[in-house]
């Protein structure tokens, strides 16, 4: 088996993948969901985070993996903390961080 192109090198950049070309503009695209809660819990505290999403991970002795290992398993959770997320980078660039 031949191959016409080289191997890349250290010199190289690597072409986008097509999933990171396909999605340009979603400002969860490459994000882990580790760094989601990680940010929100910095902005917000666990107990803000209780307050905004009513879920026992962030009301009752919060953690982050104990929060990681429900998110995964609840879609609907999942994707309260990243709409939470997406609300919080809006704010954000508005420049009102006053929360």
């Amino acid at each position: 088996m031949t191959h016409d192109s080289p191997a890349p090198g250290p010199g190289t950049t690597p072409t986008p993948t097509p999933a990171a070309a396909s999605q340009p503009r979603n400002p969860l695209h490459g994000l882990t969901l580790s760094h989601i809660v990680e940010a929100l819990q910095a902005r917000y505290g666990w107990a803000g985070l209780g307050e905004r999403i009513a879920v026992r991970c962030f009301t009752h002795e919060p953690s982050l993996n104990a929060s990681l290992k429900f998110l995964r398993k609840t879609p609907w959770a999942r994707a309260k903390v990243e709409s939470l997320y997406l609300f919080m980078l809006r704010e954000q660039r508005r420049g009102g961080q006053q929360r």
